[in-house]
């Protein structure tokens, strides 16, 4: 029998009007405790309303993070974070599902913190089989600092999505057939993390974090995971039979959503691995299928 989760999500798939919207909205108040455990620097983390929203300290002794409790193949992960005001230079925020093998699969969404007055920049990144090296950077078009913002992944077997607001800012599709490793059959944990990276985060290493700041402080709330937890003898989820993430709805974007993308593009995006012709003299295969390249 499918779960209460599951068969709130197919009906939120069969009333949606389009592709990618379909991804289910929900309310922001599923507790932390529900899918989430801390993984280290406890003390760190603060917890308020019952659960329902928490702090993640980070000062001149040690950041935090937490990670899920279950491991995923495919799925729709989701989080509310509110990023660390004022000046948060050398800090990173950092949300992703990584398989923590050798030869690792991850998703990131990285967020470089700045100096007071200076924008956020969001990097994201793709690693397939241990390669990475595919960032992306881009600034937001609001304050992250100002109120939550909904960031999420869409992971299928044809496609990674990258949303924030439900807006898509980066896809990152299967090219098995070109040779391109793709996030397929390694289980993946989600983690969120706060920490001092000033050796790279803020203008290549250049400005430091300023401990006199401290502690420095991100929210999070609405820890929603819709994903297929894999076990030794379920690789794959099926949901009445059927694999929700084979549904031909979810295999590309819609026109809409590929305007909206274009958009970010065009107005925020600040570097793209695809069109760096330093770093890759010919166009990586898996960028060949961007309709934008």
């Amino acid at each position: 029998m499918a779960s209460p989760l599951w068969t709130l999500f197919l009906v939120s798939l069969s009333l949606a009007s389009v592709a990618l919207a379909a991804v289910p909205r929900r309310p922001v108040d599923v507790p932390f405790g529900r899918n989430y455990v801390p993984s280290w620097a406890f003390d760190h983390i603060k917890y308020f309303n019952g659960g329902t929203e928490i702090q993640l300290h980070l000062d001149k002794y040690s950041g935090t993070g937490f990670q899920s409790k279950g491991s995923y193949l495919f799925g729709h992960f989701s989080m509310y974070i509110k990023m660390v005001p004022g000046d948060s230079a050398g800090t990173v925020t950092a949300f992703y599902l990584s398989s923590q093998t050798s030869e690792h699969d991850e998703i990131d969404f990285e967020f470089l913190g700045n100096r007071t007055g200076q924008p956020y920049i969001l990097q994201t990144n793709v690693f397939t089989g241990g390669k990475g090296d595919r960032e992306q950077r881009i600034y937001l078009w609001f304050d992250p600092t100002m109120a939550y913002h909904r960031y999420s992944v869409l992971w299928t077997v044809d496609q990674i999505v990258f949303f924030v607001d439900d807006v898509p800012i980066r896809v990152f599709k299967n090219c098995k057939d070109l040779g391109v490793k793709f996030p397929f059959n390694q289980p993946m944990k989600m983690y969120n993390s706060l920490w001092n990276a000033d050796d790279w985060a803020t203008r290549g290493g250049l400005e430091k974090t300023d401990w006199s700041k401290a502690p420095f402080i991100a929210h999070y709330k609405g820890f929603h995971i819709d994903g297929c937890e894999a076990s030794v003898n379920a690789k794959f989820c099926d949901t009445q039979g059927k694999r929700w993430w084979d549904q031909p709805e979810f295999k590309d974007l819609d026109a809409a959503q590929w305007q909206r993308l274009r958009w970010v593009r065009q107005k925020y995006t600040i570097y793209n691995y695809c069109t760096d012709r330093v770093r890759y003299p010919q166009l990586p295969p898996e960028c060949k299928r961007d309709r934008d390249i």
